[in-house]
């Protein structure tokens, strides 16, 4: 097949899937405030919230980020969107369970971080809120599961949520608008890569 055939097939192509992309962007007729899921054992789940913080700010949006578990104050995610005037950035963890190792701490770490954020998904103002790490709360009993997803199921309808956080429980996923599995394939750490700043940190 010659360079002319070949380039003719392409636009063919092309021009088929246009009209197929076309007709589905014209029927997503709806507006409403999305909750999206960030699973899977792999890395960049939190990374990919953030972009979405980043992206709301720039659309002038208001934003609401609670790290549950984590208790670093020194990531660059928190230093760069901490200083932004729309961002409300709240650590509201002891560092992850294993380093605790004291579930009455936990829940009660966990109630309290769950405060800020029942605060945050009954108020309209924030249009994004991220709760990072939920997952592991509700798999380890910390938080009652039904009142969580009653809350997110009942916030206001133009608000967007993203939690994330390693095995999404299926009555999360069912409620999510849309969900991504995150798969493990590499990572530098098994290799005895320390943490990076920049890219880890």
């Amino acid at each position: 097949m010659n360079d002319t055939a070949k380039n003719q097939r392409h636009q063919q192509r092309m021009a088929r899937k246009k009209a197929l992309i076309d007709a589905s962007i014209a029927r997503a007729d709806q507006e409403k405030g999305l909750l999206l899921v960030l699973t899977g054992n792999g890395k960049g789940k939190s990374s990919s919230a953030f972009g979405m913080v980043g992206r709301s700010l720039g659309h002038g949006m208001k934003v609401g980020v609670c790290q549950f578990l984590k208790s670093r104050t020194d990531t660059g995610e928190e230093a760069f969107f901490g200083k932004q005037t729309d961002c409300e950035w709240h650590v509201l963890g002891d560092g992850f369970t294993w380093e605790t190792q004291n579930r009455e701490q936990d829940i009660a770490t966990s109630q309290r971080g769950w405060a800020v954020a029942q605060r945050m998904l009954t108020d309209p103002a924030y249009q994004l809120v991220v709760l990072d790490e939920l997952t592991y709360l509700l798999n380890y009993g910390y938080l009652d599961a039904d009142q969580v997803l009653d809350a997110l199921a009942e916030r206001p309808p133009m608000q967007h949520v993203v939690v994330t956080g390693r095995a999404a429980s299926e009555a999360l996923r069912e409620l999510a608008d849309t969900v991504a599995e995150i798969a493990d394939v590499k990572h530098a750490y098994r290799d005895g890569v320390m943490a990076q700043r920049g890219i880890d940190l």
